[in-house]
C-alpha cells in the first residue's frame, strides 16, 4: 500500500477548521470565553464537577503535584509502562517516584505489587499513587481508592489515552474514567493523536473545589484577580472603598499552563464527535481480536474489554524488531509503548536497574502498537492485519 498508515493520526474536519477561524477572527485568542466553553462541556462528557484546560497533559500533571503539595523527599508510585511524564510530574516537586510492576494480562499498574510496596513500609512512607489507563484500559480505581484510605493517600489519575473509557465498579455501576468518584484528580491530553485533539492541550478534571481554585490560580502564574482572597490593602492597591480594576496579586509561584482559545475551539469541535471516533475505535480492536485469536505468533493483544477507549492496541510477539522493520517496509508504522520508565538513564541514576520489574520488562521486549485511529479504513485494517499475519506465515 502506497499510503502511509501511522500508529495514531489526527482527523481535522471542514467544522474544526471552520470554528477555528472563526476564533481566530474574534476578540480573544487566549483567556477569553472559549476556554470556559470547553473545560464545562468537557466535564459533561466525563462525567465530573470541575475542569481546569491547560497547555499539555505534562503541565496537567504538574499542576496537579504543585496542587497536591508533593514535596522534595516524599514518594509516590506509579507504574513503569507509561509516557515518562507519568512520573517526571513527581521529580519536578523534588519528590521520589516508586515504580510498581505490572499486571501482564492487563498491562496495568498491578494492585497486588501496589499493596506490597505500602505493606512493606511504615505509614506514611507514600504519599500517593499515579495509576494510568495505559493504551485506553480504565484502571479498577475503586480498589486502588480503598488502598489509598488505608494508607492516606492521595489518587492521580493519568487518563491522557481513555477519555469515554470506563470500569463497572463493585455495584455495577459504570464510572467513566476521570470522573473524580475515586481520585483527587484526573488529567486528559489533547495531543493529536489521542481521541480528542487540539494540537497540544491536555484537560485536569476534579470533582474538590479547593483544589479546582487552587489548579486556576497555578496556571495563570499563582495569580488571582478575586478580590475576597486579596491580602494587600485597598490602599496599598491604589484604591480609596474599593479595589481598582486593575489589580491583581502573584499569591504563590505558579507558571503560564494555560490554553489558547482557537485550541479550545477545536477541543470543543473535536469533543463533539468523541463518542463516534471512540465507537469506530472499538470496532478496530473487534477486527483485531478477532484476526490474531489463537495464531501461534502472539504472545498477548490488547483485546476487546468492556469500557477500554483504545488509544492503542497492543500485540505481543516475538521477534518484534523483524515485525517492527518489516512493517516498515509496508510503509505500515507502528510503534512502541513503552520503554519501560524505572530502565530510562534518568531513573537509573536513582538505583533503578534490569530485573527490578520483570514483567514490565518481559512486556517491553515483545510489545507493538498497531494503527489505532477512526480513520483507518477498513481496506487498511486488512491490509495491516494480512502484513502482520504474512511476516509470520
Amino acid at each position: 500500500m502506497e499510503k502511509a498508515i501511522p500508529y495514531g493520526r489526527q482527523n481535522i474536519t471542514p467544522e474544526d477548521i471552520e470554528v477555528v477561524i472563526t476564533t481566530l477572527q474574534s476578540d480573544y485568542l487566549t483567556q477569553g470565553p472559549m476556554i470556559a466553553a470547553f473545560e464545562e462541556a468537557f466535564a459533561h462528557y466525563i462525567g465530573s464537577r470541575y475542569a481546569v484546560a491547560v497547555a499539555n497533559g505534562t503541565a496537567a500533571l504538574h499542576l496537579c503535584a504543585l496542587a497536591l503539595e508533593v514535596t522534595p523527599g516524599q514518594k509516590v508510585i506509579t507504574t513503569p509502562i507509561t509516557f515518562a511524564a507519568s512520573a517526571n510530574c513527581v521529580r519536578y516537586c523534588g519528590g521520589e517516584v516508586v515504580f510498581a510492576d505490572i499486571d501482564p494480562e492487563t498491562y496495568l499498574i498491578d494492585y497486588d505489587s501496589v499493596k506490597k510496596l505500602l505493606g512493606a513500609s511504615p505509614q506514611g512512607t507514600y504519599q500517593g499513587i499515579i495509576p494510568v489507563d495505559f493504551a485506553g484500559r480504565a484502571v479498577d480505581l475503586e480498589k486502588f481508592k480503598a488502598l489509598a484510605q488505608e494508607y492516606n493517600l492521595w489518587i492521580i489519575e493519568d487518563s491522557c489515552h481513555s477519555p469515554g473509557g470506563y470500569f463497572t465498579d463493585s455495584k455495577g455501576k459504570q464510572q467513566n474514567c476521570g470522573n473524580g468518584a475515586f481520585a483527587e484528580l484526573a488529567i486528559f491530553s489533547f495531543h493529536p493523536v489521542k481521541h480528542i485533539a487540539s494540537g497540544e492541550g491536555g484537560m485536569i478534571t476534579t470533582n474538590d473545589k479547593k483544589l479546582y481554585n487552587r489548579l486556576l490560580q497555578l496556571r495563570t502564574h499563582g495569580i488571582t484577580k478575586n478580590e475576597t482572597l486579596y491580602t494587600n490593602s485597598i490602599e496599598f492597591a491604589g484604591g480609596d472603598t474599593h479595589y481598582p480594576g486593575w489589580y491583581m496579586e502573584m499569591q504563590t509561584l505558579g507558571f503560564n499552563y494555560r490554553l489558547t482559545d482557537f485550541q479550545a475551539a477545536l477541543g470543543l469541535s473535536q469533543l463533539k464527535r468523541a463518542d463516534d471516533g471512540l465507537g469506530r475505535r472499538r470496532a478496530i480492536a473487534a477486527q483485531y481480536e478477532k484476526a490474531f485469536t489463537g495464531l501461534p505468533f502472539i504472545k498477548g493483544q490488547s483485546g476487546v474489554v468492556e469500557g477500554h477507549a483504545y488509544h492503542l492496541y497492543v500485540i505481543e510477539v516475538e521477534d518484534r524488531l523483524g515485525l517492527y522493520n518489516y512493517l516498515r517496509t509496508q510503509n505500515i508504522f507502528a510503534q512502541i509503548h513503552y520503554i519501560p520508565c524505572h530502565l530510562m538513564p534518568y531513573y537509573r541514576q536513582f538505583g533503578w536497574k534490569e530485573g527490578d520489574k520483570p514483567f514490565a520488562e518481559q512486556y517491553y521486549k515483545h510489545c507493538i502498537s498497531l494503527p489505532m485511529y477512526p480513520t483507518l479504513t477498513d481496506e487498511e485494517l486488512q491490509f495491516v492485519i494480512d502484513t502482520v499475519i504474512r511476516y509470520y506465515s
